[in-house]
């Protein structure tokens, strides 16, 4: 507990902030932008550095100004108007108590990974169906695959439904387990950060996939390949799901 204790104690102070109908939208702009921004960078200095190219998922590939403005627009327009105004309604109809004490760091950690294998599967069934289901595919889902090579800025490029159901699934689940607050939003930062890895377009040596063992776990290169191709992985973060339905793609 002493560990998580100065953080969460800090974060107390600031709680007129933390229970602000406005937190939820500018944390998470604030995060996803912020994660966004090294994978930019690395986009500019792969267009000069044979040295950073080589990590690029298609090197021939570049970013433009005008896909990065459109998704900027998109992300920005999906939160003020839809995510917003639902923030606004659950503020004015649920409180929120902050405990005192923070969670210790194995509670943490335990219900962070939980929380992101229940929404991997989540997530799973959602984008399976809506791939499986031409009418889903076509008026829903088909708006995320308008870029068929992924770049950072591209993980938030979605309509409003796709946005709206996965935010309720990564809302839900710290909900369902009882997490801390700051479980919660632990949980937060880390889905964002592996979403925004899960489509930034470089293979790098310190990627998530390269950290955990076994193939457990798919990244750039595997959520790429969905996107090449349309029919396989399925899945955001890990691999089991794909491959017990035998629709895994390592190549």
């Amino acid at each position: 507990m002493m560990l998580l204790q100065p953080l969460w104690t800090f974060l107390l102070g600031h709680s007129s902030l933390l229970l602000s109908p406005f937190f939820p939208i500018l944390f998470s702009i604030s995060v996803y932008l912020f994660f966004c921004l090294p994978f930019l960078l690395l986009e500019v200095l792969s267009s000069r550095w044979a040295l950073v190219r080589r990590y690029k998922l298609h090197p021939q590939s570049s970013v433009s100004w005008s896909s990065v403005r459109s998704c900027l627009a998109l992300t920005l327009y999906n939160h003020l108007v839809f995510i917003f105004p639902l923030t606004v309604i659950h503020w004015y109809l649920r409180s929120v108590h902050l405990p005192t004490q923070a969670p210790t760091l194995p509670c943490l950690l335990a219900q962070v990974l939980v929380c992101l294998l229940f929404f991997d599967f989540q997530s799973f069934i959602w984008h399976l169906v809506h791939h499986k289901v031409p009418w889903l595919y076509c008026n829903v889902h088909k708006v995320h695959h308008t870029y068929t090579t992924t770049s950072a800025l591209t993980t938030e490029y979605t309509g409003a439904w796709e946005t709206l159901s996965l935010g309720f699934f990564a809302a839900i689940n710290p909900f369902l387990l009882g997490c801390h607050p700051l479980t919660e939003l632990a949980f937060f930062v880390v889905n964002i950060w592996l979403s925004v890895e899960d489509h930034c377009g470089f293979n790098l040596p310190w990627a998530t996939h390269r950290l955990v063992p076994l193939g457990l776990y798919g990244g750039a290169r595997h959520h790429d390949l969905h996107h090449l191709m349309s029919k396989c992985n399925y899945a955001p973060y890990f691999t089991h799901w794909d491959r017990l339905a035998g629709i895994l793609h390592t190549e």
